[in-house]
């Protein structure tokens, strides 16, 4: 059976294509920078938004028409195993995500919920013989159940404790048996909603145990992906422990987690945070923790997770900035933790969202790679701080000084020079890098 019959294949056709279901500027094939662009982006799906979700809010009910929700079960797990590698085809996706719950229906018991996983996992793994498409990473859904109310791996209760383990222990296995590149823990729950009834360092401490033991079976099973937590400040929780890459990198230092960990980064979580996408990018690459992202945008007048496909250019731009002065994503990749609006409910507007969201990250890819090449930050930043590069700022960064020689040298300054930091100026060269790559002489 087909489920998406609106198009056989998803194709480059370029920017004045006509074709709705054609990519007018992702070109699978082209090499930008010695790397073609599948290379560097390393697109996936995420199995959750496309293929689970209804389109329910907290106002009505689910809005999406899916040929498969007629199902239910594991029939309903088994036609969205076909829908969604009839998808990965037409688009020609690399990668694909999941939680254990997507995949598979809970049981009435941990052991039949195994079962389920067991047999859609044997369905993929078989699908995955045939198909391009490779697992970038998967997780385990502990957050929506009732049992995890107060949290799973953070949880007052030892035996909701225990559960979790045994859910990510199963994970793990299904990562190492597909071939997952990563495995990424987001906290949902890890948190809380008041300090009233909270014992705070006992939540902490039993998270930082609970990563290592993840690490220490991952090590057993020989499981070799990637292990990456994804911030978020808030959201089912008032407070998530895993707020920020900031606080998250703390979290990992003080846990002795930092060599065993990197960061998969949300934009619309940055949002949350009250940061910029490319801040959080920056913060972790900057401390080489930049792991994988998920792709996708907020709505900046809304204060909630409102995972919108990606359309913002300046974005895009900016955050593949930072993705190729980090060397790229390595096992990491460009997720589609996006959901189409509950009013965009047709199937094919699957495909208008992918293609969208693919879209604005090779432009932000083309435009990133230019203005790098091109140095245009670069060179400013060298400029800006060059007071740092000669005499008392050289010796400042050598760690030659100290309170009384820098006292000496104030003493001597007369009126302080500062430089413009000409925002607005740059600003406008990404405007004009973004309109026509090909930026005239003297424009940097």
């Amino acid at each position: 059976m087909s489920y998406f019959n609106e198009v056989s294949a998803v194709k480059y056709e370029g920017a004045n294509a006509t074709n709705p279901f054609a990519y007018k500027h992702y070109d699978a094939t082209e090499k930008i920078g010695g790397k073609t662009m599948e290379d560097h982006l390393r697109f996936s799906v995420a199995y959750w938004h496309t293929f689970t979700e209804n389109g329910s809010d907290p106002f009505g009910v689910g809005t999406m028409e899916r040929p498969w929700d007629h199902l239910t079960g594991m029939d309903l797990a088994k036609a969205r195993v076909e829908a969604a590698f009839e998808l990965f085809e037409k688009l020609n996706v690399p990668f694909f995500c999941f939680h254990d719950v997507d995949i598979a229906p809970e049981g009435n018991t941990l052991a039949e919920s195994n079962r389920n996983i067991d047999e859609i996992v044997s369905m993929i793994k078989d699908y995955m013989k045939t198909s391009k498409t490779k697992l970038l990473w998967n997780t385990a859904n502990m957050f929506t159940h009732p049992r995890f109310v107060h949290g799973a791996a953070s949880s007052n209760n030892a035996d909701v404790y225990a559960y979790a383990a045994a859910k990510v222990k199963k994970g793990l296995e299904v990562g190492k048996e597909l071939g997952g590149e990563n495995y990424v823990f987001w906290g949902g729950r890890e948190g809380y909603e008041t300090l009233l009834n909270t014992d705070l360092k006992l939540e902490l401490d039993n998270l930082g145990r609970f990563y290592h033991m993840a690490l220490d079976y991952a090590k057993e099973i020989d499981f070799t992906g990637q292990f990456l937590i994804e911030p978020k400040p808030k959201e089912p929780t008032k407070h998530q422990y895993d707020f920020d890459v900031a606080s998250g990198l703390a979290f990992l230092e003080r846990y002795d987690l930092a060599d065993h960990f990197k960061f998969n980064i949300e934009a619309n979580h940055a949002t949350l945070a009250g940061h910029t996408f490319e801040h959080e990018l920056r913060y972790a690459r900057v401390n080489g923790m930049l792991g994988s992202v998920d792709a996708n945008q907020g709505d900046t007048l809304l204060g909630w997770d409102t995972d919108e496909f990606p359309t913002d250019l300046y974005s895009t731009t900016l955050a593949m900035y930072e993705i190729l002065k980090n060397g790229g994503l390595g096992k990491g990749g460009l997720n589609f933790d996006a959901k189409v609006r509950r009013g965009s409910f047709k199937p094919d507007d699957l495909l208008y969202a992918h293609i969208a969201g693919m879209d604005s990250f090779a432009i932000g890819l083309k435009v990133a790679h230019k203005l790098i090449e091109d140095r245009v930050f670069d060179d400013f930043i060298d400029n800006r701080y060059s007071s740092f590069t000669q005499g008392i700022g050289k010796q400042i960064v050598d760690g030659k000084t100290n309170f009384h020689s820098l006292e000496e040298h104030a003493l001597q300054l007369g009126e302080i020079e500062n430089q413009s930091g000409r925002l607005e100026w740059l600003k406008s060269v990404i405007n004009h890098y973004l309109l026509s790559v090909n930026v005239p002489v003297g424009m940097k």
